[in-house]
């Protein structure tokens, strides 16, 4: 397990100059990038940066949500339920109830597969990452245990190996999964920090 501490993450300008994003991780091929994880403060109504070739799955994770309007209608982004579209689609953020956070998985389908999904209440579960892939576990609220270790709110592990993970009622994570699909490339994974 590999763990990036939320206090460690760097702030940097979005793509299109409209607010800032806090890099987590990202996955390279010799070619470039093939998927990036980070979490983007969103402070206001504005368009999204261009991401042409990639899949995004966003899941607000403080703050009301947000609608994000494209040419062909309105994507819903409420609190804790991931939303996954075109990178390329050009989107604009309509804010519900003022500023939020959200976390963003943004992946190459030509290299990659990824998913999010909450997990959330007292539970104790096995976490194995995809063959070939990993797994990041992000924590929302509360304070997890992962083989042992426990977690803050903004902390993420990166997982290459199974390992228990221990929830109380009040936790709230979001469980990133990577799978890779030519396992011939050899994938880095690049882990953001200070």
């Amino acid at each position: 397990m590999q763990l990036l501490k939320g206090v460690d993450l760097v702030e940097v300008p979005w793509k299109n100059g409209g607010g800032i994003t806090r890099n987590i991780a990202e996955g390279k091929t010799a070619l470039g990038p093939t998927w990036r994880l980070s979490r983007a403060d969103v402070a206001g109504d504005g368009p999204f940066s261009n991401f042409a070739g990639l899949r995004r799955v966003l899941t607000v994770i403080s703050g009301a949500g947000m609608d994000l309007l494209h040419t062909d209608g309105t994507l819903r982004a409420d609190p804790l339920k991931p939303v996954a579209f075109d990178g390329g689609l050009p989107v604009t953020a309509r804010l519900l109830d003022g500023p939020l956070t959200d976390l963003n998985l943004m992946f190459d389908p030509a290299h990659c597969d990824g998913a999010v999904r909450l997990l959330r209440g007292a539970a104790v579960q096995d976490v194995d990452p995809p063959s070939g892939g990993l797994t990041a576990i992000h924590v929302v609220q509360g304070r997890p245990r992962i083989a042992g270790d426990a977690l803050a709110v903004a902390d993420t592990a990166f997982l290459t190996g199974p390992a228990d993970l221990q929830l109380a009622e009040s936790d709230a994570l979001l469980e990133i999964s990577l799978r890779y699909l030519d396992q011939s490339a050899a994938i880095t994974l690049s882990i953001a920090a200070r």
